[in-house]
């Protein structure tokens, strides 16, 4: 068990569904911040690990609606469908109904339009929905200083905004709910296709016989100066795929992404093509558990 080394959330019960390479530093943030916080995860380990950390696991998320109450739960899972699941479902946390004053933040990449509607069904409740989808990949969850675009009502942002002070450096409020999301989507369009710039640019490099870990190091400080060309550009050259946000996960962020495109109405070739690569090398070439900086390997095929 880790000592208590901050005091700013003490005392606070705090329900957290979701363990993965994101969610786990997060809850073990908030538990370090004073939180007393209920964990579920679907797998073992991670749950026994947050156990050991000194928080209070339960075996189904249902389980965590008593401990919680009308208190706040943090959601940090990879698709729509399994939030709608784990919030609402059958042997979901709100199993026996949704307690009034009660609070969801979503920490995940989610569909803009599940999000709305899963806030509505709060809303009806007297509960209330902040989606708070954020970027900076594991690293950024590990150092807690993760970015946070936040969605929601004023009073639940309030609410919201202690916890996401402990987990994210930068905190923005975009409107109501969804915005959060909506943003997000927005930075996995500029993740996603910079990916493929960067990995295009050093095998380019490489196929005319420049050292591409020097290439790097020339562009850096450049206009072409990004995070992807310093943390994924450095994977690429040392060929290190090692999963931090698995490919797969991209991809069905690219999904999402056109899907939102679709529904507003923007047409975008260099979005089709950036989801027809993300398809060839997830699904077509299998390495959708490669870290997603390992689209580099479709230009050494």
């Amino acid at each position: 068990m880790l000592p208590v080394t901050d005091m700013r959330l003490q005392g606070r019960k705090i329900g957290f569904a979701g363990l993965g390479n994101m969610g786990a530093p997060m809850a073990r943030h908030l538990h370090n911040a004073g939180a007393v916080v209920h964990v579920w995860n679907r797998s073992e380990a991670p749950a026994k690990t947050a156990e050991e950390f000194g928080m209070k696991r339960v075996e189904q998320p249902a389980g965590l609606t008593g401990p919680i109450g009308s208190g706040i739960y943090c959601v940090n899972l990879t698709h729509t469908v399994v939030v709608e699941e784990v919030v609402f479902g059958k042997g979901g946390i709100f199993k026996e109904g949704i307690p009034a004053g009660s609070l969801v933040i979503d920490l995940g990449t989610t569909g803009v339009s599940g999000t709305r509607d899963f806030a509505q069904r709060m809303y009806e409740a007297g509960a209330g929905w902040v989606d708070a989808p954020v970027s900076g990949g594991q690293v950024g969850a590990e150092a807690a200083n993760l970015t946070i675009m936040a969605g929601g009502r004023d009073s639940d942002i309030l609410k919201a905004t202690p916890l996401l002070e402990v987990i994210g450096e930068k905190i923005t409020h975009m409107g109501e709910a969804g915005s959060g999301q909506v943003t997000k989507l927005a930075n996995q369009l500029i993740v996603a296709q910079t990916i493929d710039a960067v990995a295009q640019a050093l095998r380019l490099a490489e196929l005319a016989g420049v050292d591409s870990a020097k290439v790097r190091d020339a562009l850096r400080g450049g206009f072409a100066e990004s995070r992807i060309l310093d943390l994924h550009g450095e994977r690429m050259v040392n060929r290190d795929f090692a999963p931090g946000g698995r490919s797969t996960y991209q991809l069905k962020d690219v999904r999402m992404i056109c899907e939102l495109a679709a529904e507003v109405g923007m047409d975008s070739p260099t979005l089709q093509n950036c989801l027809h690569q993300w398809v060839k090398f997830v699904e077509e070439k299998g390495f959708g558990e490669l870290d997603h900086s390992g689209l580099f390997r479709l230009y050494e095929c």
